[in-house]
């Protein structure tokens, strides 16, 4: 049993439905993928998709998404959308070959990298117009162009994996010469702000947008916040100037010079201020896994080979002639997915039959993982061998030779 047709025959056994004209193999493997997809990583965790997930930095980039698995048609045409790659990462760290510090608590994170917000009170002045003002940080990044290291980072707003989903595209970060309005607020965290107040006293806020211009993503695109109905509404977001293409309303995170326009005018002689997020980049240090983003620090200021263990999220499978990833599962897919079914269909009597033999072969499935686990001693104070801490042998600052 090596073949998912050969899966969909042993289901048919168990549902005592051999006829395709009944159950088709198509909703059959609609059934072993929901129990491949959704269940099997949460019931059981299996060595075989512990992995290693490895990706380049970018300069001035310090949050990075899980990626996710495009768009996958099963036999049948039914579509299964976007899904992360992986279940999630863990220890161990590297960066360039060198163990970094791993995080999910974003109170220890940012208690070593205070994320301060850099306030600059006055860095326009209203002229009666909603703009363009052309705006350049006092606290302009000293880079060089083209861009070489050192480089100081104003470090830009993201889009987080659910708002990538909600594009309809694994394009990630988002790029286009006008914003994604599919996007929901909710998965958009800016880092830029440029904030006025209105003739009548109301705030204005324009903030980046965590998406990007076609041929130059170092320009973020700039959006409009603006109150939603409701007084415990939170802030939603429009595009400014629909179909206008070009780089008004984008701020470049490299020289730190904006285009802003406004929503509406600002009175003249009122101050425009902002608000960022200032770093030097260079070789991080520590990585803050939460919200199925990977969040640096320092941010990178070149290329840095990332390293982090995982799990696996398995794809589907699309045709009756795949062939299974790891044979010995065969059955306890088999019964996992003809499970679902009896359970969908109601059949009680045999749902509770074929139970017991179901946890038998998950309990088999994941024997052979629990040999693996436990062929690693467990460590102690007194047994994290080499180069605990970081340094030398069992010593706080030893040195290998």
């Amino acid at each position: 049993m090596n073949l998912i047709s050969d899966v969909i025959t042993y289901i048919r056994r168990i549902i005592k439905s051999p006829s395709n004209a009944e159950i088709s193999d198509a909703l059959l493997i609609d059934y072993i993928n929901r129990f491949w997809i959704s269940d099997v990583s949460a019931r059981i965790q299996l060595f075989d998709e512990k992995t290693k997930y490895s990706f380049q930095t970018s300069p001035g980039v310090d949050r990075y998404n899980m990626p996710l698995y495009n768009v996958q048609t099963e036999q049948g045409s039914q579509q299964i959308n976007s899904y992360p790659v992986y279940q999630g990462f863990l220890s161990p760290c590297y960066i360039n070959g060198i163990p970094i510090f791993f995080e999910t608590e974003k109170k220890n994170f940012f208690s070593n990298w205070f994320n301060i917000v850099q306030n600059m009170p006055v860095v326009a002045v209203g002229d009666g117009t909603a703009g363009p003002y052309t705006i350049t940080f006092p606290i302009a990044p000293n880079n060089t162009v083209p861009l070489n290291p050192p480089i100081q980072a104003i470090l830009r707003g993201h889009v987080d994996m659910q708002g990538i989903i909600a594009t309809g595209s694994t394009q990630d970060p988002p790029i286009g010469t006008n914003l994604d309005l599919n996007i929901p607020y909710t998965s958009i965290d800016p880092a830029v702000y440029f904030t006025s107040t209105d003739a009548t006293g109301a705030n204005i806020v324009v903030s980046d947008s965590g998406q990007f211009l076609t041929g130059n993503v170092n320009y973020g695109l700039l959006m409009n916040q603006v109150p939603l109905s409701g007084s415990l509404a939170p802030f939603g977001y429009t595009q400014l100037f629909p179909g206008y293409s070009t780089t008004l309303n984008t701020i470049n995170y490299f020289t730190g010079t904006a285009v802003v326009n406004f929503p509406t005018a600002i009175p003249s002689g009122v101050n425009i201020n902002a608000q960022c997020y200032y770093y030097q980049a260079g070789l991080p240090r520590e990585i803050l896994y939460y919200n199925n983003t990977l969040t640096l620090r320092s941010p990178p200021d070149r290329q840095y080979l990332v390293e982090l263990d995982a799990y696996l999220s398995p794809a589907a499978f699309l045709a009756s002639a795949d062939a299974l990833q790891f044979g010995y599962m065969a059955e306890y897919i088999a019964r996992g997915a003809a499970r679902k079914l009896l359970s969908d269909t109601g059949d009680v009597d045999q749902f509770n039959f074929y139970e017991p033999l179901f946890i038998e072969q998950e309990r088999l499935v994941w024997k052979r993982s629990q040999r693996q686990f436990t062929s690693t001693r467990t460590q102690t104070i007194y047994s994290q061998g080499m180069n605990q801490n970081g340094y030398g042998y069992n010593t706080a600052g030893g040195t290998i030779y």
